[in-house]
């Protein structure tokens, strides 16, 4: 049974109300990641204060807890993406309450949550936590602009939004390099303010749409270069920059959108990038079979691919 608990003050501002800077800076504080060990009555509001805007069951929290206390090995995000093959392929989890709430899922995955949640338990895993509370702490800081949960459109609903939001908190780098990533990127997100009855919240409050049609325009434009899909299907020699467990997003070509898919990259035994990933296809968490360049030929929207690596410690 889902827990229930009464929402603060703070979610229950309006999705387009921001804190000002003093109250920003006193939230920060008791969300703090760097809270002393001690378990002292700051520490403890700060941690009840969080887990009171989630969204979560007691199955979900045991097993995070179980999660942090295994042995990861040298690589913490492969490990506990591998943790969750055969989980089922759900869409839409995250929409689940309105005032936004941190929701917290390990039962059902799409492939964003699939790599929100192992990122989560990677961050959480390095800074030497086996606590619920700093996980939800990570999550939230993986899912929102600034790290900060303040309503429907504090969340990072693009891909281009969140790399760049992520790389801006220093939680996430690119892994590139300029002889085979090649292909310019121009990015021109429009699809969720052109078809705003395909989202519910958004179908609920049409007085978000323009706000999100303003953010939309805001981080359109130029923004890098990516692997083109004729050169995914190269081996470790030329693609030796890439390695298992890095976060592959795929570039699509659908209008309106940026990219079509995330997952995880892992050396196959035949010498070739696989992709770790919730499946629409399998209709669950897999590693493909197949490469990841048969993949994308597969799916003639799919382009090529950006690769990214989880950086904090």
């Amino acid at each position: 049974m889902l827990l229930s608990v009464l929402l603060g003050p703070w979610l229950a501002m309006s999705a387009c109300q921001h804190t000002n800077d003093k109250e920003a800076d006193a939230q920060s504080a008791s969300l703090s990641l760097a809270a002393p060990a001690a378990e002292d009555d700051v520490v403890a509001a700060g941690r009840d204060s969080l887990l009171s805007l989630c969204l979560y069951t007691a199955e979900d929290s045991m097993r995070v807890e179980a999660l942090l206390r295994q042995d990861v090995g040298a690589n913490d995000v492969l490990h506990y993406a591998r943790q969750f093959l055969g989980v089922p392929y759900v869409g839409g989890t995250l929409e689940q309450a309105d005032p936004e709430r941190l929701v917290v899922n390990l039962r059902q995955l799409d492939c964003t949550t699939l790599v929100e949640t192992v990122g989560a338990l990677a961050l959480t895993k390095r800074q030497g936590s086996e606590r619920f509370s700093d996980y939800c702490a990570n999550l939230m800081r993986l899912r929102y602009w600034h790290g900060r949960m303040d309503g429907y459109l504090s969340r990072l609903h693009y891909f281009t939004w969140w790399m760049h939001d992520n790389m801006d908190k220093g939680l996430l780098a690119e892994v590139t390099d300029s002889l085979h990533c090649t292909a310019p990127i121009r990015v021109n997100n429009h699809y969720m303010s052109a078809h705003p009855d395909r989202y519910r919240f958004l179908k609920a409050h049409p007085e978000w749409v323009d706000s999100i049609a303003r953010m939309e325009q805001r981080y359109n434009g130029d923004d890098g270069f990516y692997l083109p899909e004729a050169a995914t299907g190269l081996g470790h020699k030329d693609l030796g920059f890439v390695r298992d467990g890095d976060l592959v997003a795929i570039v699509t070509s659908k209008a309106g959108l940026d990219y079509s898919h995330l997952g995880f990259a892992v050396w196959g035994s035949d010498g070739r990038l696989h992709l770790l990933n919730a499946s629409s296809i399998h209709h669950k968490v897999v590693e493909e079979p197949k490469t990841l360049r048969q993949y994308l030929r597969e799916h003639p929207t799919s382009v090529g691919v950006r690769v990214f690596r989880l950086v904090t410690s």
